[in-house]
């Protein structure tokens, strides 16, 4: 289920989202301070991430509404390892090359469907399919507290271009339990995977009463972003975070983000995980 807000009431629902969150949180530890750990691992065992998190995101990308959405959260790891810091924006990933403050890998990341019927300001520009995207990451701590990350992905599905993101964190364990981070963003694409989202062909422009649009590639977005991660016992965690960022050149330019939309983008999130051990997965 999904749920429309305006771009006020939005934000005042988040606001208020993360304060229910932090009362939740306060009576889960009461309950979760003698919880069992993980038990001792073997050598083969994994330990496997579950979770959700609801997402307040724009209605689409560029849009100056908001819509919530659940998303599911899974990530896998050897068992007895500590599991990586990851922001919001990061891929899925798996690291095959890791000397300890350096490592890369595959990554993958899903971009959601555009559906017509999610907004008005879409009518007549017709829907965009999931588009997955598939590439290598690769991530440096130039020291224990600042972690720098690259991701280049090529899209399949909804769009067929190339996305990167460039991100660092700063990253700081301000009590046992509690670990805060933040840090710049930058986005860049090529014209295929901007024109899908932000460009409006003659026949999409007759049906939508926009005018035609080519959009090119190049730094699609910047902006910055910030969480608060909780970890209540080795098996059960929780985040909050906050994601800006301010679209730039041709997608900015877009009528659709010109007229309708805005460039100005807020994703508010808050999520909880299980941890849990299994025999060797291969």
């Amino acid at each position: 289920m999904t749920f429309r807000l305006t771009c006020g009431s939005a934000i005042k629902t988040g606001l208020f989202t993360l304060t229910v969150a932090g009362m939740l949180a306060t009576v889960i530890r009461a309950h979760a301070e003698g919880a069992a750990g993980l038990p001792p691992p073997n050598s083969n065992d994994w330990t496997i991430t579950l979770g959700v998190e609801g997402r307040l995101m724009p209605e689409y990308e560029g849009a100056s509404d908001f819509i919530l959405r659940p998303l599911p959260i899974f990530r896998v790891r050897r068992a007895g390892t500590a599991d990586r810091f990851r922001s919001p924006r990061d891929g899925a990933s798996i690291s095959l090359y890791d000397t300890g403050r350096f490592n890369a890998g595959p990554t993958l990341k899903f971009r959601l469907p555009r559906k017509e019927s999610v907004s008005s300001d879409l009518r007549g520009l017709g829907d965009i399919d999931w588009a997955v995207e598939v590439g290598l990451f690769a991530e440096y701590w130039a020291y224990d507290w600042l972690r720098m990350r690259a991701e280049l992905r090529q899209g399949m599905g909804g769009h067929r271009g190339l996305v990167g993101d460039l991100s660092a964190d700063v990253v700081v364990p301000v009590a046992p339990k509690l670990t805060l981070s933040g840090g710049p963003r930058a986005t860049i694409a090529s014209d295929k995977a901007t024109d899908p989202y932000f460009g409006i062909t003659a026949t999409q422009a007759a049906a939508s009463g926009l005018p035609v649009y080519d959009a090119g590639g190049g730094l699609r977005s910047v902006g910055a972003g910030a969480q608060a991660k909780y970890a209540f016992t080795p098996r059960w965690a929780g985040h909050m975070f906050i994601e800006y960022e301010r679209l730039t050149g041709d997608a900015a330019d877009s009528p659709l983000v010109s007229l309708r939309g805005s460039r100005d983008q807020i994703q508010l999130g808050i999520g909880a995980t299980y941890s849990f051990n299994v025999p060797g997965l291969w």
